[in-house]
């Protein structure tokens, strides 16, 4: 009876192993597995952060074409605003030769 008191308290404590040992496998999976979830989202999100910096690239270069246009732009203005200065300076001489001019003719004509 012994023996079999034995058996029984063996088969027991194998029971109790075994629901611990799945217990355990069981929390050990669901432990990788919201690793896994969390190391997916973690590499999407890194996906996503490449995908915004390549945009981010292509954006900075287009920023960059419209600042040498404009400044290619500015510096024309510059010439043509330089030219239509020495132009004004030549009317603004023109139209004071003329008045002088003018005066010359009626002083002549009296």
């Amino acid at each position: 009876m012994a023996a079999a008191a034995a058996a029984g308290a063996a088969v027991d404590v194998q029971a109790r192993f075994g629901h611990s040992v799945k217990g355990l496998l069981t929390e050990k999976v669901t432990s990788c597995g919201t690793d896994v979830i969390a190391l997916t989202k973690q590499v999407l999100k890194g996906s996503r952060s490449a995908e915004f910096l390549g945009q981010a690239a292509r954006n900075m270069v287009m920023q960059e074409d419209a600042i040498l246009h404009s400044e290619d732009s500015l510096r024309k203005m510059a010439i043509i605003t330089t030219h239509l200065q020495y132009q004004q300076e030549a009317i603004q001489k023109n139209v004071e030769q003329s008045s002088n001019l003018r005066d010359q003719l009626r002083h002549l004509l009296k």
